[in-house]
């Protein structure tokens, strides 16, 4: 199979995690710091370990603020819901994944809080002066997806961050589709809070992410439990990353995500992203010329992650995605991308569109095949 949704998630993994991953479960699979028997500190250990690697990795100076989750969706859930209260506003776009669009939604429909949907470009960019002119007396979070997982389009995110810290309001990005892929640096970039899911561009496995909470930010707990910190009080902790860490962790996944990372940082994201861009130009420029496709957003490689959005005139999305499936062996998503503002945006609601993302693992003759696929299903209508 060409395997090509690595915007879903990546596909395969590098080597060097399945090792780990397995060694782990064998030789320290324990529940970490629930106990003092050696394999469990030792599972401890390998979180603490973990935490440091990817707090490094994105800029964040007090690892502690490196909070692990279940995927971007919970952290971004955790984020918002923690952070917010009744008479708050919030500033979003119209590019967001529903893991900010539904828990925004939600708030607002129960009358919570007021929200701002910000429009983008036709090429898929949301403007730094927009979300400026929005913010009111009583906003208190501006939250943005750094890279469409429609589209592809990279957003002007320390633009964005400058605008949020010179209002002294939280800014927080979902960077679901550019860990691993694009630069971030927390610090740099004025990001306060950072989401992440671990099984996309850093190559670990499903079940695990990530939430920076910046040091401005105060968050309630919307998970309580056991955290094997101070395990003799009824009461949440109050220290991170325990407060926000409830319940056994899934240590499997925090190594392998580790592992992933590692492997991103000997590989470099520079070569990383320049390979998924290189795969993803090629796809742009042969359907760029040829008037029986539709390509969504920018076409500018340096402001585009590896992601390729496309429709066959005459053809529905899932019919396309399925004969690739079928005929060629050839894998890719259609359908509305859990993102219903950008298809109503780009005016391919409620059928959606053929997302192609290539990955590092990806070769320019997969990438050719795939144009002659595409080629060949296009002739069958046009």
């Amino acid at each position: 199979m060409i395997y090509l949704d690595n915007a879903a998630t990546t596909f395969p993994k590098p080597e060097c995690v399945y090792r780990v991953m397995d060694k782990f479960l064998r030789e320290k699979g324990a529940n970490p710091g629930r106990a003092g028997y050696r394999m469990s500190v030792e599972a401890e250990q390998e979180i603490e370990k973990s935490r440091m690697i990817v707090a490094s990795f994105l800029g964040i100076k007090k690892s502690e603020r490196m909070v692990f989750t279940c995927n971007a969706t919970d952290a971004l859930n955790m984020g918002i819901k923690g952070l917010l209260s009744e008479g708050d506003h919030v500033i979003t776009s119209k590019l967001e994944h529903n893991s900010v669009s539904r828990p925004l939604k939600g708030l607002e429909n129960k009358g919570i809080i007021t929200v701002t949907w910000i429009d983008n470009s036709d090429e898929g960019f949301i403007l730094a002066d927009d979300i400026k002119s929005a913010i009111r007396p009583n906003t208190k979070l501006i939250v943005c997806t750094h890279a469409s997982n429609v589209l592809g389009t990279i957003q002007p995110i320390k633009e964005i961050g400058e605008i949020a810290r010179q209002s002294d309001l939280i800014f927080m990005v979902d960077a679901a589709q550019t860990v691993g892929v694009c630069y971030i640096d927390v610090e740099d970039q004025y990001v306060d809070m950072l989401a992440f899911t671990g099984h996309k561009g850093p190559f670990g496995p499903p079940g695990c992410g990530g939430l920076y909470v910046g040091e401005r930010v105060e968050l309630n707990a919307w998970r309580e439990g056991g955290t094997g910190f101070e395990p003799e009080t009824l009461s949440q902790p109050d220290t991170l990353p325990y407060k926000l860490e409830s319940g056994t962790p899934n240590t499997v996944g925090i190594v392998g995500l580790r592992t992933g990372i590692e492997f991103c940082i000997k590989e470099s994201i520079d070569k990383i992203r320049q390979h998924e861009r290189k795969l993803a130009m090629r796809l742009i420029n042969e359907f760029d010329s040829d008037d029986r496709f539709e390509i969504y957003g920018s076409i500018d490689e340096d402001r585009k992650v590896g992601i390729v959005s496309i429709n066959i005139k005459g053809l529905e999305p899932g019919e396309v995605a399925a004969i690739l499936d079928n005929s060629f062996d050839i894998a890719v998503r259609s359908g509305m991308h859990c993102a219903p503002y950008v298809h109503r945006e780009s005016g391919t609601f409620p059928q959606g569109m053929v997302r192609i993302s290539p990955g590092y693992f990806n070769t320019i003759d997969e990438i050719e095949e795939t144009i002659v696929s595409l080629k060949e299903i296009a002739g069958s209508v046009c």
